[in-house]
């Protein structure tokens, strides 16, 4: 496919989206099974673009002064300094395919506009109804915050230690197409793919033979600094609470060099069917998977560290899933909220005298984190929050996470890496 053939299919897409208010994986794919014509380089091309226009759809809008798909998708060709008005008319000369120009008028508003002169939301990208979240947990400096998460992401891989290092993984990766693999920042076991230019393509990393191998997982750098963060040590007894498909509980494993005890739970016993083959794959031999709650009982006071990896909204993750942010709704933020509540207080019940509960969230709403940490800290007295400042001094001193109260936030913009926050929270009894 041509340029202008990719154009219009992402424009369908968008307005496929819109129109049934569904997920943006979900109408790629439908458009893909409908256009078996177009190739692999396509689909991914066209994904790209509509992500592009989901990730800031109300700038793009309020410089094109214009809210329909097609002046949207302009607007993410034009706004790509790789790309620009000059490439996108060479490209689209006599393609057939392209969709109708821009009309003068949004072309006159592009070059006029300035988004500075935007209201604080739409520099932001966010939708309106979010501002109170964002700005009560970043303050003044919400606004740029918010706006990175409308950035593409790049790919990050967590070396497995318990095989290999970072300088076999990147050796592997050499000749891997359009990769650029690179060391990663702050940790010595971190890789990362820097994100896509233009029409760029990411390569399938989890097709390669060193990943079959279990040299490496695909985890986002701020997934893997929270896994540093919880502060495992070979020989502990750890508990991962919402373990999920086992992305931490891998992390840990290797930190804990397959020494003392894991044990992986999750209440939704579906999220947990990938554990099995990833723990395999990794070489760990310290985990059990658990996934009845009674199974816990002997465990009661007796880990030294319980990990809770709450189920949110994921607005950290905004970056990698845009369409999300304009399908949350207030009714899932407080449906997230009260589940987050409920797994505090049932983890509590693990963490034996002294020992540590670690509360972490993809996202970067106040209600979710510091707020949450702040009940919890209120209703169980013999809690205490450890610094992070100090936490995080122990693992590098390159950048700085953003520290509300009670814990630290990685975002975009503080530590280049999707949006998490995370909480360590002493048990020390009367």
């Amino acid at each position: 496919m041509r340029l202008g053939g990719r154009l219009q299919a992402a424009i369908e897409v968008l307005e496929d989206i819109e129109r049934q208010s569904r997920a943006a994986s979900d109408a790629l794919k439908d458009w893909g099974a409908a256009h078996r014509f177009a190739g692999a380089g396509d689909r991914a091309v066209i994904g790209n673009i509509v992500y592009d226009v989901l990730r800031r759809k109300l700038s793009f809008g309020w410089q094109m002064d214009a809210q329909d798909a097609r002046a949207l998708v302009y607007a993410s060709v034009l706004s790509d300094p790789d790309m620009g008005a000059e490439w996108l008319e060479a490209n689209l000369a006599g393609d057939k395919f392209a969709p109708e120009p821009l009309e003068g008028e949004r072309l006159q508003a592009w070059e006029s506009r300035d988004l500075s002169d935007a209201p604080d939301f739409i520099r932001a990208d966010i939708a309106e109804s979010w501002v109170p979240e964002f700005s009560a947990l970043f303050g003044e400096n919400w606004v740029a915050q918010a706006a990175e998460l409308a950035t593409r992401p790049p790919v990050d891989l967590r070396v497995n230690t318990l095989k290999t290092n970072r300088d076999k993984v990147l050796t592997a990766l050499e000749g891997l197409k359009n990769a650029g693999a690179e060391a990663a920042p702050f940790l010595p076991e971190a890789v990362r793919i820097p994100p896509l230019r233009a029409l760029g393509r990411h390569p399938n990393v989890q097709t390669e033979q060193a990943f079959l191998d279990g040299w490496y997982e695909v985890q986002d750098l701020g997934s893997q600094l929270a896994a540093k963060l919880v502060g495992a040590q070979p020989g502990q007894q750890v508990m991962d609470y919402c373990a999920g498909a086992g992305g931490k509980t891998l992390a840990l494993a290797a930190a804990m060099q397959n020494k003392g005890q894991i044990h992986a739970y999750d209440a939704e016993r579906s999220r947990l069917n990938p554990i099995h083959d990833r723990l395999s794959r990794a070489g760990v031999r310290n985990t059990q998977v658990h996934n009845r709650p009674e199974n816990l009982e002997p465990y009661k006071g007796q880990m030294d560290i319980v990990l809770t990896d709450a189920p949110c909204t994921g607005s950290g993750t905004w970056r990698r899933r845009p369409d999300a942010k304009w399908r949350l709704t207030d009714v899932q933020l407080e449906r997230r909220v009260a589940d987050q509540h409920e797994v505090l207080e049932a983890a509590k019940h693990y963490v034996k005298p002294g020992g540590r509960l670690v509360y972490v969230t993809c996202s970067l709403f106040a209600s979710e984190n510091n707020r949450q940490v702040a009940r919890f800290l209120s209703e169980n007295s013999d809690y205490r929050a450890l610094p992070m400042a100090e936490l995080w001094s122990g693992i590098t001193d390159q950048a700085q996470p953003h520290y509300p109260d009670f814990g630290a936030v990685f975002s975009p913009l503080s530590t280049d890496t999707d949006g998490f926050y995370i909480a360590v929270l002493q048990n020390q009894p009367a």
